[in-house]
């Protein structure tokens, strides 16, 4: 009389399962940075702070936040700023000022497209920058992802031109979104060279600071006293610690795994999260045009980063 026996399941070789937990923890953080837009349309109905105002108390919690956190690793960062002052300084400096005028375009435009303009145009001109550092002209595939987000941009300005409750001044929205847009870019092409040498949690502490303090002088002639409510209390934290100092941890965390033109896709779901919370929450207004223009300006976004290199511009 034999005996079957059955094997044992395998394990999920370590890689693999790393690899797995990177994807998800990059997904998070897309989702996470979605609800950034709502959270700060709610702050402004709820306590009147200007866009300024808001990014200083977000930048300052996540900076009190990751000083606590890096208490015992207070040399670690004094060498890093030592090695590196310039490009930290402004990679600091433009932290602060991209998000503000982030938050001014979500106030002057809505969520929707102050999210999906502000994001979109980053990469493009990021890359847009290379093929010109480059001296060449840009390749096919990318001539074609230039063409097809300013398409979708066109789409999204037309269909945006007049004011809304949402959106009281949507042009001046747009070049806020823009601005924060190239900003962001810039930012990151700076910070990516220093990154080649300092810890992510080293350089994500030091830009908050930074940026926090940036942002100050302006945040203080604006205003930056709030009542305080256990509603905005939460939405300030949930500003400082879940999108910024979270975020962004679990985010250089799933760098470590996952390639960067994948977590570049999967951050996606900020726009796609910031544009259903609007809808569902604010009652913002979405139109087909900007509809299709989102999905013409992330498809730009998607192709920018996914593009085979040979031929265009890295």
């Amino acid at each position: 009389m034999s005996t079957s026996r059955t094997a044992p399941p395998v394990a999920p070789a370590p890689a693999a399962l790393k690899a797995r937990t990177g994807l998800i923890q990059i997904t998070v953080t897309g989702v996470l940075w979605g609800t950034t837009g709502v959270a700060v349309q709610l702050l402004r109905e709820g306590t009147g702070l200007s866009p300024v105002s808001i990014g200083f108390h977000r930048l300052a919690i996540a900076a009190l936040v990751l000083l606590a956190c890096s208490a015992g690793r207070l040399r670690t960062l004094l060498a890093a700023l030592r090695a590196a002052p310039v490009p930290l300084l402004l990679t600091g400096v433009g932290l602060g000022l991209y998000q503000a005028l982030y938050f001014a375009a979500v106030a002057l435009a809505g969520v929707s497209v102050a999210t999906v303009v502000s994001l979109g145009l980053a990469p493009v001109l990021a890359a847009t920058w290379e093929s010109l550092r480059a001296r060449r002209l840009p390749g096919p595939v990318r001539l074609g992802t230039l063409i097809t987000a300013v398409a979708g941009l066109a789409l999204i300005t037309g269909a945006t031109a007049e004011p809304t409750t949402a959106a009281p001044a949507p042009l001046l929205g747009l070049l806020a979104a823009a601005g924060s847009g190239l900003g962001y870019g810039v930012t990151t092409l700076i910070s990516r060279q220093v990154s080649q040498h300092t810890a992510p949690m080293t350089l994500t502490t030091i830009s908050t600071v930074v940026g926090a303090l940036t942002l100050a002088p302006m945040a203080l002639v604006a205003g930056v006293a709030v009542d305080v409510r256990l509603d905005t209390l939460a939405l300030l934290l949930h500003l400082g610690i879940v999108t910024t100092a979270v975020a962004y941890a679990l985010f250089y965390a799933g760098l470590r795994t996952t390639a960067g033109s994948v977590a570049a896709v999967l951050t996606l779901l900020e726009p796609l999260t910031a544009a259903a919370l609007a809808v569902a929450l604010l009652h913002e207004p979405l139109p087909l045009p900007v509809l299709l223009g989102g999905a013409l300006l992330l498809t730009a976004v998607a192709a920018t980063y996914l593009a085979p290199t040979r031929g265009d511009a890295a």
